[in-house]
C-alpha cells in the first residue's frame, strides 16, 4: 500500500503559499545584534545563530540534493563561510534566513559544476501538454508516491525548477519570500513552480503507465 504524501502549499492559491510571514525589522534585529557580537569576539553569539538557523539551511540543502550527507556538508560550508564573512549580511536587503539560503545555493551550484549528478527531466517530450493545477498535483502525489520517491523525483528537476518547489511547496515560503531568496521576479517564481509541478506530475504518470505494462 502506497504511503500517502502531503506537500504543503500546492493548492495553487497564493494565500496557501504565505504560511511563513515576512520578518519585520524588530524580528531581524536579534540576528543583526548576534552578528555584531560575534564580530566583536563573542563565540556564544555565533553558537546561538548556528542553532537557530542550522535546521532551515539543512532542510533546504537536503530537499535540493536528496542526500543527507551532502546536505550536511553544504550546511557546514555555509556556516564556516559565515564565520569568515559576517559583515556580508545586510539587513536592509533582507533577513538572515534568506541570506543563508542564498549562500547555500551558491555552494550547491559550485558542487554541481564539478559533479553533474542530476539528470534533467526531458522537457521537450512533454511540451505543449496540458498542465495540472496545484490541487490535482497534490492529490496525484498522495495516491501514487511515497516520500522517498518524491525526493528522488524532485532531485531530477532542473535546478531553477527544483528551487521553486523546495522553497514554495516544501518549505512553504510565500512567492515573495522565494523571489527575494532567488533574486528574481515574483512572476518568475510562479512560472517556475508551475513548470516544476507539471514535470513531476508527468514523471509520475509515466512511471504508473510503465508499471501497467
Amino acid at each position: 500500500m502506497a504511503t500517502i504524501v502531503k506537500i504543503p502549499g500546492t493548492s495553487g492559491d497564493s494565500a496557501s503559499n504565505s504560511v511563513e510571514r515576512h520578518m519585520g525589522s524588530s524580528e531581524r534585529r536579534p540576528d543583526r545584534n548576534l552578528l555584531v557580537r560575534f564580530r566583536e569576539g563573542d563565540r556564544d553569539a555565533f553558537t546561538t545563530l548556528y542553532r537557530a538557523h542550522f535546521p532551515a539551511v539543512f532542510r533546504f540543502a537536503f530537499y535540493m540534493t536528496g542526500d543527507r550527507i551532502q546536505a550536511g556538508e553544504i550546511t557546514q560550508d555555509v556556516f564556516v563561510w559565515l564565520i569568515h564573512h559576517p559583515g556580508d549580511f545586510d539587513e536592509e536587503r533582507g533577513d538572515l534566513p534568506a541570506f543563508l539560503g542564498g549562500v547555500a545555493r551558491k555552494f550547491m551550484h559550485r558542487r554541481q559544476q564539478s559533479d553533474r549528478r542530476w539528470l534533467p527531466l526531458d522537457e521537450a517530450s512533454i511540451a505543449g501538454r496540458d498542465s495540472s493545477g496545484g490541487a490535482e498535483f497534490a492529490r496525484g502525489l498522495e495516491l501514487q508516491q511515497d516520500v522517498a520517491e518524491l525526493r528522488k523525483a524532485i532531485a531530477t528537476l532542473p535546478v531553477r525548477y527544483r528551487e521553486a518547489v523546495v522553497l514554495c511547496d516544501l518549505q512553504e515560503k510565500s512567492y515573495e519570500q522565494a523571489a527575494e531568496e532567488l533574486g528574481c521576479a515574483l512572476g518568475t517564481v510562479r512560472s517556475r513552480l508551475h513548470r516544476a509541478r507539471e514535470l513531476l506530475v508527468r514523471k509520475f504518470q509515466w512511471k504508473k503507465e510503465g508499471q501497467k505494462c
